[in-house]
């Protein structure tokens, strides 16, 4: 196969992906948006958003013109941003905001239920996007992001300061001893923990499970849910372009250097995902330049 057949070839494989991302982007973020001005309208209503990308990208034009190819990537690197923002805006929204004492919360939850609802929150997005949580980890409160991050471990079979203080080094969040000690009170305040002294180091179990009322449950299943798990759901969906993970041709120009590219697609999250879209455009511009030589 010719060089020019390899890069043709190459070309259409990234098309269908990027139609992929777009889809995504567009679709999510409108539904994203009803969900929000649902329900938290009232409190912020200037939501992050993903930018629109055009629809279709034009497949001809996409081949054949470097240009029109590098301006689509650029699109679609800014989404990859946008999407980053998006769900740093709806955190922070719910933690500064919402979770605020705001009347809209009071309204919705008995006292009970609103202490319980910050930490279920967390456990559900920051729990889940260990990788997002390591990007942005001081948003949430301490206290919650302990419980986010080790919940199951404290259920199962209880923790210590020092294991806690590990796994939110692995968040890049160091903490003093003091202020995790104090965060751990504050949390046996709110009710959910048990502390005990073992050979001298200071052990926590779980007391009470994190568990809305029969009216919480069912104000946070029509009002909240769906805006809670969207990160999650978009995270893994979005910021996903393993098709990408192939070995470019012997015949592709500067093929090392989109072989170390195309290599970190195998790993999902926004970082790499913005890494490849972001190297692929400077590969373009390098063959751009290569051809006005």
């Amino acid at each position: 196969m010719t060089d020019v057949a390899c890069e043709v070839d190459f070309n259409l494989k990234l098309l269908e992906v990027l139609k992929k991302l777009a889809s995504i982007a567009n679709a999510q973020s409108a539904r994203f948006k009803f969900k929000w001005e649902e329900y938290l309208n009232p409190i912020n209503d200037k939501p992050s958003l993903i930018r629109k990308i055009p629809q279709p990208i034009n497949e001809e034009r996409f081949c054949s013109s470097a240009d029109y190819r590098i301006e689509i990537l650029k699109i679609i690197e800014n989404a990859l941003v946008d999407g980053y923002y998006l769900i740093k805006n709806l955190v922070s929204t719910l933690y500064n905001q919402y979770f605020n004492n705001s009347a809209l919360l009071q309204q919705d939850f008995i006292t009970k239920d609103q202490i319980t609802l910050k930490y279920l929150v967390a456990k559900e997005i920051l729990g889940n996007l260990i990788q997002y949580n390591k990007m942005d980890p001081d948003t949430v409160p301490l206290k919650y992001n302990i419980i986010a991050r080790n919940y199951l471990i404290i259920k199962l079979q209880g923790i210590n300061l020092e294991e806690i203080m590990d796994n939110l080094k692995k968040l890049n969040r160091v903490v003093s001893k003091e202020d995790l000690i104090k965060a751990m009170e504050e949390i046996q305040e709110d009710g959910l923990l048990n502390i005990e002294k073992k050979d001298d180091t200071l052990f926590y179990t779980l007391k009470e499970p994190l568990k809305l009322s029969e009216e919480g449950e069912y104000n946070y299943n029509l009002k909240l849910r769906a805006l809670v798990e969207f990160p999650t759901q978009f995270y893994r969906s979005f910021y996903n372009i393993r098709e990408l993970n192939v070995t470019p041709s012997n015949e592709m120009k500067y093929k090392d250097f989109l072989m170390q590219v195309l290599s970190k697609a195998a790993i999902q999250g926004f970082p790499s995902t913005h890494y490849v879209i972001k190297h692929l455009i400077i590969y373009y511009e390098k063959l751009k330049e290569m051809e006005q030589v």
